[in-house]
């Protein structure tokens, strides 16, 4: 009777379980009472394998909670998920686990929140390791206590790998060889253990077959792998944000791995003095990320001279120098958000085909980049604090020469600097030609230069302009010389009517004709010649300036002999001046012969407007005439001078 309840109760099982592949649904019930059922009826000796595999078999997924203490997330023909793991129940999810040897199509399991102690632990990794089960991961497991030495059996596995997450352990005191000798043994693929503050990994015992190893975010330092001989399978190997300072003894714990091809250092505490030590790295390194450490530029000292791909993004380097490592090999290359004034050249990377380095401190980027580096096929250069002026603008040009090279173009690609370009995209921002071309520009300006010194110069020339320079000077010099002489005198003493300026070829007419008609007879008239009032010693320039001075009219006696005149031209400049400074109508104008317009030189331009502008008295050619003249002459001088001048006016040849 109790062998056919069995047999029923079994059949009943198939049956619904057939249901569920052909209806692809249960309710959440069924499938707890279902399960439940199926767990409480496995023999404890081990028999009647079939039955026992039948949840694992047929199930296709539920969610719910058995009499065991754990919670079913997922349960698969090839996957399966257990979390709750206490030392409640670790006997029995190691009897369940046990009924999935090898052979089995279980392939997948994952454990999450476990809370056993270190044997417990070594109990279900032993029995896991001897299953069907190829990937294992268990993460978030806490109160892992009494760590003793386990004799391991790594012997008959499928694993190939291992993940460990969110490992605590709560002992104080225990001998790292008991933990760390564990998982260095392992004769898997692929193991990663991150974020468990693991503090060291033993070198395994022998010969590894490990090709990936992950442990991300521990406290690993400098002291992992050195001097390790029996990783030479391992072609991975993750230790970003771990606790690494010295690149150089990173490049000693590649050194001996002959197969590594990726290595990520990032998010370490490295720093290289470039002390001028080799750095030993793996030859077959063909990838390396070492963003977000301390390196600055010394790091190109201590490079993989095979590597092809190169992660230096986040650190502080400000430039790559020229006695650099030289990287044949390298195609990638990312310096992103470090302190470049400029893009680096190609002199060390002449392979390099993508190039990085946006967040960077450029202000004007060379734009001879492409001609240095030919084999570049894109370039990341947006979101540098670019300086829109005339050295950007030929980089500007290289979007159109390049073809596309430049990526993010052209939203990442900005002005900064000026404030007043700041936000303008540099497809935006044009500079004319003659304000970027140096050369043209001080073409232009040397040519505008020469024009403008030639214009003043014939200015110069034409007005006479050197001259009146001169002039002014000798005026200047002669005044000051006054001053000096008499100090606190008010100004010179008006000592004759007038002074006479007049051409030497003239001089017969002035002697025969004008002194003696204005020095003889009634209304004697005291006149200032050269010949006779010059005063020995002196310049004739200041002779001239002191002989206008002292006389109250200046008399000019003009003809073609006049204009020719160097002296006669300074005599009629001085007392110009005078008419001007004093504000005096002290000029009187005698044509003593016509004088055609063409004769006047340019320099005589005061001539011209005096002339102009002026009544002049003409020597009349007929006698009948020459009466009124010398009256009206007579009359435009007439001036008394003081008693002591009047009284010599007879004495006046």
């Amino acid at each position: 009777m109790i062998q056919n309840m069995s047999f029923l109760r079994n059949f009943l099982l198939y049956k619904c379980l057939f249901a569920l592949i052909f209806w692809n649904h249960i309710n959440l019930s069924v499938e707890d009472e279902l399960f439940t059922s199926i767990s409480n009826n496995f023999p404890e000796d081990g028999s009647n394998q079939k039955i026992k595999s039948l949840p694992l078999l047929y199930t296709k997924s539920y969610q719910s909670k058995d009499n065991f203490g754990w919670v079913v997330i997922q349960n698969t023909t090839e996957s399966l998920s257990l979390s709750e793991i206490t030392k409640d129940n670790v006997k029995k999810l190691v009897a369940l686990l046990s009924n999935f040897r090898q052979g089995s199509r279980l392939q997948n399991l994952t454990l999450a929140n476990v809370s056993v102690d270190w044997n417990a632990l070594m109990e279900i990794f032993q029995t896991v390791w001897h299953s069907s089960i190829e990937y294992f991961n268990i993460s978030s497991v806490t109160q892992l206590s009494d760590i003793t030495r386990y004799d391991f059996n790594y012997s008959g596995t499928s694993m190939k790998a291992l993940t460990m997450k969110k490992i605590q352990i709560t002992d104080l005191y225990f001998t790292q060889d008991d933990l760390y000798r564990i998982f260095a043994d392992m004769n898997i693929a692929d193991m990663t253990i991150a974020d468990s503050e693991m503090i060291h990994m033993l070198c395994p015992s022998s010969k590894s077959p490990f090709r990936y190893l992950n442990f991300l975010k521990n406290d690993l330092t400098d002291f992992l792998f050195q001097n390790c001989d029996n990783l030479l399978h391992l072609e991975t190997l993750i230790l970003q944000k771990n606790k690494f300072e010295s690149l150089l003894k990173v490049s000693f714990m590649t050194s001996r791995m002959k197969s590594l091809k990726y290595l990520d250092m990032s998010n370490n505490l490295l720093r290289h003095d470039g002390a001028g030590a080799q750095c030993p790295w793996a030859e077959s390194l063909a990838e390396l990320d070492l963003s977000s450490n301390q390196l600055a530029d010394a790091v190109f000292e201590c490079l993989p001279v095979n590597v092809k791909k190169l992660g230096l993004q986040n650190n502080q380097i400000s430039s790559v120098p020229r006695g650099m490592v030289e990287l044949k090999s390298l195609e990638e290359l990312n310096l992103a958000s470090n302190r470049l004034a400029d893009l680096p050249g190609c002199g060390g990377f002449t392979s390099l085909q993508f190039l990085n380095v946006e967040m960077n401190s450029i202000l004007t980027p060379s734009a001879d980049f492409f001609q240095s580096c030919p084999r570049v096929r894109e370039l990341q250069a947006g979101h540098n604090p670019f300086k829109c002026s005339c050295e950007l603008q030929a980089f500007v040009g290289l979007e159109r020469r390049s073809g596309g090279k430049l990526f993010g173009w052209p939203a990442a690609y900005v002005c900064e600097y000026p404030e007043g370009l700041r936000g303008t995209q540099l497809k935006d921002f044009h500079l004319s030609q003659l304000a970027c071309n140096t050369t043209l520009l001080l073409v232009t300006a040397l040519l505008l230069t020469l024009v403008l010194v030639a214009a003043v110069a014939f200015l110069c020339i034409y007005l006479d302009v050197p001259w009146y320079v001169r002039m002014t000077w000798q005026w200047t010099q002669t005044k000051r010389r006054a001053w000096h002489d008499l100090p606190g005198d008010e100004g010179p003493v008006l000592q004759f009517h007038a002074f006479i300026s007049y051409s030497e070829r003239d001089s017969l007419w002035v002697k025969n004709e004008l002194i003696p008609s204005l020095e003889k007879g009634e209304g004697c008239v005291r006149l200032c010649q050269h010949e006779r009032n010059f005063i020995p010693g002196k310049s004739i320039v200041e002779n001239i300036i002191n002989c206008i001075e002292k006389s109250y009219k200046s008399i000019f006696v003009l003809s073609p002999n006049f204009v020719q005149s160097e002296w006669c031209h300074y005599e009629l400049y001085f007392a110009h001046h005078k008419l001007f400074s004093e504000n005096s109508n002290s000029l009187i104008l005698i044509l003593l012969e016509p004088i055609p317009p063409y004769l006047i030189p340019a320099r005589y331009h005061k001539l011209k407007a005096l002339m102009a502008k002026r009544t002049y008295l003409e020597w009349p050619k007929e006698r009948s005439k020459r009466a009124l003249f010398w009256a009206n002459l007579r009359a435009a001088i007439s001036i008394n001078l003081p008693k002591v001048y009047e009284n010599r006016c007879e004495e006046t040849d």
